[in-house]
């Protein structure tokens, strides 16, 4: 009998599963299988002092897109106040 001699996974495939589909009401469901370790928060290796500093970046991000929104909001309702509804 001739051996297989592919490869296990095609090229390029590291092998990390990306999603479970072992899913079940689909046909391949097994309840056998073992389950994946559920990934806990990532920690990415940051101190508490860089998690502070990565999550006060965010908060000025986030507030000056809402500034600029509404600004951009206010100066429309000024526009149809003083200007188009005149």
């Amino acid at each position: 009998m001739a051996r297989d001699t592919r490869p296990r996974l095609p090229e390029g495939d590291d092998g990390k599963t990306i999603v479970n589909m072992n899913v079940e009401g689909m046909p391949w469901y097994s309840r056998d299988r073992e389950k994946a370790p559920k990934p806990g928060p990532a920690d990415f290796g940051l101190t508490p002092r860089q998690r502070r500093a990565y999550r006060w970046a965010a908060v000025k991000a986030a507030l000056a897109v809402v500034l600029i929104f509404g600004a951009v909001f206010a100066a429309f309702i000024a526009f149809c106040d003083f200007v188009w509804f005149r």
